[in-house]
């Protein structure tokens, strides 16, 4: 059973990805992070790992369940054999999430979350059309409605900030418009999406769920990674066995890196999990003084998926770490009246797993052209921003303990940047594209392909209008 951040409550895991947040403004986790047997899976493959750890966390699913939902996603979504793709540079390592249908590392979960929503349904008896309501900052939109536009009874909206995500993001969202998916370009930015998005879930709108990471079966698939890329580091010699990795996490909302600090919490041999953040950097500071502020200007920077002022998945982490839904509560309240709040000191040693840092553009520009040039490893900036922390981090600590990267996206969804990082003469975005390739050889995409071909226009809106198209369709 699940309960709420908020409040004390019990609900199926099936139920909770229904619901996709708790009508108390809560986020729904398990009261105990179960634990897991390493012996038992270091020798699965990816798919068979997905199964096993799901079933620790859903836990009213039964194995037959989830190996469809399994099967579904990953059997001919993702261009690697194993879903994700494990590249050593240096005396480093990337996973590299981006090989799904929308080339970033969203794929990995919203490709099995429309599975588990439409298996919840059946389970639940609940034939009533569902519209999953998302706010993105870049490739959740994409991910969502590539994962949702094709599931019988269930309808998708997503709202994104016009100006805020990067042409491709942009035309990959459109790309998948249709009679069940919608798009709103809303006219301010990330953090006023998300906040309404979940106004509206504590409101009487009917059949809504979500496919942010705040829905738990968004956030548990990306645990998976996690213990696949150790288990591939240990079965190929790169660390010995109980041997502990850091992992380095480029972070907006704070979901990815959490799925790390879960899969710590089940056994995995993590030493550190850093948390890489750009120059919207709310989620440093809070480690480093335990006080979470977002009064601070709001800053557009060339990895767009983590301007973010408002870590939605940190309120699981206050619940973990406490074990107190009031003071949760508590926190969450003064964040919304005060736009701040102070964990107790007291909580501080729980936090120790954690390391964080920032990186501005041009670091991260820099880390890109830097890894470029010494290796011929091309990596987009979200991915840079967290090469670039890491780098910080490795001087600062000297810490030697073996490291992998997250790598998040496809350069190729980032076209302007990566001229940047690779000093190119700028132009159109899309014809840029080939210059990324004549540069650096990396094979264009199909999907960027399908892209170019069909280019689209938005539909700028402000959230009283998106608002009244939800009045009008959904009440």
């Amino acid at each position: 059973m699940l309960t709420s951040t908020r409040a004390n409550k019990n609900v199926t895991s099936s139920m909770a990805i229904i619901e996709g947040i708790s009508n108390d403004g809560g986020l729904y986790v398990l009261n105990e992070i179960p634990k897991v047997n390493l012996e038992d899976l270091k020798n699965l493959s990816y798919k068979e790992l997905a199964v096993e750890i799901l079933s620790k966390f859903l836990t009213d699913f039964t194995k037959d369940e989830l190996q469809y939902c399994v099967k579904e996603a990953y059997d001919k979504n993702f261009n690697t054999e194993e879903v994700v793709n494990v590249s050593k540079v240096n005396d480093h390592y990337y996973l590299e999430l981006y090989h799904g249908p929308t080339l970033a590392f969203k794929d990995v979960a919203l490709t099995i979350l429309p599975q588990l929503l439409k298996v919840s349904k059946e389970k639940n008896n609940v034939s009533s059309k569902t519209t999953i309501l998302t706010a993105t900052s870049g490739d959740t939109g994409s991910a969502a409605l590539s994962g949702f536009s094709q599931i019988e009874g269930i309808d998708i909206i997503v709202f994104y900030p016009d100006g805020g995500v990067s042409k491709i993001q942009e035309q990959q969202m459109l790309s998948f418009e249709s009679s069940s998916a919608k798009t709103f370009a809303i006219k301010g930015n990330f953090d006023d999406c998300q906040s309404f998005v979940k106004k509206v879930f504590n409101e009487d709108f009917k059949g809504l769920s979500s496919a942010n990471s705040i829905n738990i079966g968004r956030l548990v698939p990306q645990i998976v990674y996690y213990f696949y890329t150790y288990f591939k580091l240990l079965n190929e010699g790169e660390i010995k066995e109980g041997e502990k990795i850091n992992f380095c996490v480029p972070t907006g909302n704070f979901g990815d890196i959490l799925a790390g600090y879960y899969a710590l919490q089940m056994g995995l041999p993590i030493n550190k999990l850093i948390c890489a953040s750009n120059i919207n950097n709310v989620l440093t500071d809070f480690f480093n003084t335990l006080t979470y502020d977002r009064n601070r200007e709001f800053l557009k920077t060339t990895s767009p998926s983590m301007d973010i002022l408002i870590s939605s998945n940190l309120e699981r982490l206050l619940y973990h770490v406490t074990n107190d839904a009031s003071l949760v509560k508590k926190y969450m309240e003064e964040l919304k009246t005060t736009g701040k709040y102070t964990l107790d000191p007291a909580y501080k040693d729980k936090l120790s797993m954690f390391s964080a840092g920032y990186a501005s553009d041009e670091k991260g520009l820099q880390a890109i052209r830097q890894e470029f040039k010494d290796t011929g490893y091309l990596m987009d900036p979200h991915t840079a921003v967290a090469k670039a922390v890491y780098d910080d981090y490795k001087k600062k600590t000297n810490d030697d303990t073996k490291t992998v990267i997250l790598s998040t996206a496809s350069p190729y969804k980032f076209i302007n940047s990566m001229a940047l990082a690779l000093e190119l003469d700028m132009k159109d975005e899309f014809m840029l594209v080939d210059d990324i390739y004549n540069a650096s050889k990396m094979p264009i995409p199909n999907q960027i392909e399908e892209i170019r071909k069909n280019i689209k226009t938005n539909h700028k809106s402000t959230l009283e209008e998106a608002y009244a198209y939800l009045e009008e369709n959904l009440k």
